[in-house]
Formats: structure tokens, C-alpha cells, sequence
């Protein structure tokens, strides 16, 4: 049986429908798993997406992007493939795609996680016989806490700022992170939530899809009336230094990311405090993710390939790795993101 779908100079495309997933370059026509920067790109002439994820797409690639919609399971067939989408838990609109012909049915995963978010439809696996998954935390020592410990962590830090009179800075990617650690800390903490201008603008695309999340402000309206002790402020990692995080004094500044599983990784990052928040699978929600498909062939792309791999077919699996220019977790705010 050939391969349904092969990676190309393009990227992942589908030659018995004409098509590719997210693309690298242009293409007459595209299916997006998500909106992070390195899965949605503009210049194609047709997007296929998760009705969920339309807001953040349109701020991605325009107001005027082709863009169709369709619900999760919603089947389109075309060129007699049959196409649908399937909830990946990563971040709002976040896909699987399943893709089928001549009875052969493929999943490409894009990014995905299998833990609790509130802000996005959760994980569900796709039964399938091949199977392209994400490797970028896939090696045993990543192991997430729960929502609930999370939450607590991150409320402590900031309580205990406040009562000192400083300023929370939480250092998160724009789309995704920010808007998870906003619904995780509700409206609890001891004073307003600031955002950085590139999260408040996905924050604004996540309540335009029906999202709910606490009251914030916009980092350009300046200090609320009490000032800027006490607030909790949320900025992309590339904030990190800037004259911008300056601007609120006595601060200390926290990294939500899966990373901080990782001993030196907060030093690195030259953070006070780091917390292990990450919108990818863990290695037990990999396994278990891919053994809930019941693949028989899994194809392993970015990250922690090799491992991943070599621990796949140690179990009997068809595994082996899948090119990919997908870079998984990575600063998603554009440089010309004004604060």
C-alpha cells in the first residue's frame, strides 16, 4: 500500500486529493491544523480549518483569507479523498486531520495534548493505520503536574508578589499558553491582569469564538489607578529583557512552558520562577495518545525523534521519523508585536 501522504519541497501533501497540510510555502490548497506560526502561513489560495479556530486564523493570516470552516467529524471529500477534522487539545481550533481513500485511513496530528484546558476541545484520538505524531517532549522525564497543582503554584507566586509590592510577570506564548493560564487563574488572584499587546490580541480572538476568560487590561492603557504593583501581567517570552518589561518596576518574572521540567532551564531563561505549563503531550499522553489510535505505522516528526521512535518499534510498531520544518513549542509573537 503507497503512502497517502509524503512530504514534499511544499510539505505534507496528499497527491490522490490534491492538497497539503500545513503547508510551508503557498499552495492552491490547504488544510491548517492550528494557528501557530509554523502550521498556518499566508499566501495559500484556499484554507480548510476547525470552525472553532476561524478567530485566531483570521488574526494569523488576514481578515480576508480564504478560509472555510468546518465542524469537528464534519466529512468533505475531495478529489474522492474524504477529509475531516478531529479535536487535538493543543489550543482553540487546534485539528487532527483524517484523511481517507481507497479504504486507507491516515491521521496527522499536528500539535496535541491529552491533559484538561478549558479554553480549547479536548484530545481525541482517531482510529486510524498511520499515524503522524509530534514528538516535542517525547522522552520519559516529562511528566505534567495537574491543572489544579498548576494553578496553585502560579496563585501563590503571585499573592506573595503582591504582598511585597511587585509586579507578576508571566512570561507565556502569545496564542495558547496566555489564554490557558488566563482560565486557569480565573478571577482569584490579588489584583488586575495586564496583557502585552500581542497576547491581548489572541486573547481578543479566543473571546470572539465564545471563549470565557477574566477581565484584563491592555499593557498600553497604562497602570490601573493603584499602579502596577500587585498585577499579574502576562507577556510573550520575547518581552523577556526588553525595555518594555522595565516599565514596571520592581518585578518578578516567572516562564510558564514545558521546558521548565528541565533542571537549568529557568536559569537560562534568567526567570525567578518557572512553572510547567506546556500545550503538548507529555511522554505518558504520547503512549497513550498513539495506542489509542491502534496504528500499525507511526511517523514521528519534531522533537525528540530518534527516542521516540526507537521506543515505538521496540513495541512491535512500524515507527521511524517524518521530515518536518514544524518546530513545536517556540515564541509564537511575531517580532512586530508592540507591547
Amino acid at each position: 500500500m503507497g503512502d497517502l501522504l509524503r512530504v514534499t519541497a511544499d510539505g505534507l501533501y496528499c497527491e490522490a486529493g490534491d492538497f497539503f497540510i500545513d503547508p510551508w510555502r503557498p499552495v492552491d490548497r490547504a488544510v491548517i491544523t492550528h494557528g501557530h506560526s509554523d502550521h498556518a502561513r499566508t499566501g495559500s489560495r484556499h484554507y480548510l480549518a476547525a470552525a472553532d479556530g476561524l478567530p485566531v486564523l483570521r488574526s494569523r493570516l488576514g481578515k480576508d483569507a480564504p478560509l472555510e470552516g468546518v465542524a469537528y467529524g464534519q466529512a468533505v471529500v475531495h478529489n474522492g479523498v474524504t477529509i475531516s477534522l478531529h479535536p487535538a487539545g493543543h489550543i482553540l481550533g487546534s485539528s487532527q486531520v483524517r484523511v481517507e481513500h481507497k479504504g486507507d485511513v491516515w491521521v496527522a496530528s499536528g500539535d496535541y495534548k491529552d491533559g484538561a484546558d478549558p479554553t480549547c476541545v479536548p484530545f481525541e484520538p482517531v482510529r486510524c493505520r498511520v499515524f503522524i505524531t509530534e514528538s516535542t517532549f517525547g522522552l520519559p522525564i516529562y511528566r505534567w503536574t495537574t491543572a489544579g497543582n498548576l494553578r496553585e503554584e502560579i496563585l501563590v507566586w503571585w499573592r506573595a508578589c503582591a504582598s511585597q509590592g511587585r509586579v507578576a510577570v508571566l512570561l507565556g506564548y502569545s496564542l495558547g499558553k496566555a489564554q490557558r493560564l488566563l482560565a486557569m487563574v480565573g478571577n482569584d488572584g490579588p489584583g488586575p491582569i495586564v496583557e502585552h499587546g500581542a497576547v491581548a490580541g489572541m486573547t481578543a480572538a479566543y473571546r470572539e469564538a465564545g471563549v470565557a476568560l477574566p477581565t484584563t487590561r491592555p499593557a498600553g492603557d497604562g497602570p490601573p489607578p493603584e499602579g502596577w504593583e500587585g498585577c499579574l501581567v502576562l507577556a510573550p517570552p520575547s518581552a523577556q529583557g526588553s525595555p518594555w518589561i522595565r516599565k514596571f518596576g520592581d518585578a518578578s518574572v516567572a516562564f510558564a512552558s514545558g521546558w521548565m521540567q528541565v533542571r537549568g532551564s529557568r536559569r537560562r531563561q534568567g526567570a525567578d520562577r518557572g512553572f510547567v505549563v506546556s500545550d503538548h503531550a507529555d511522554w505518558p499522553g504520547l503512549l497513550a495518545s498513539i495506542d489509542a489510535t491502534g496504528a500499525e505505522r507511526v511517523l514521528v516528526t519534531h522533537g525528540q525523534v530518534s527516542v521516540l521512535s526507537r521506543f515505538l518499534s521496540e513495541k512491535g510498531l512500524q515507527a521511524g521519523p517524518l521530515a518536518t520544518r514544524w518546530t513545536g513549542e517556540a515564541d509564537d509573537a511575531p517580532a512586530a508585536d508592540s507591547p
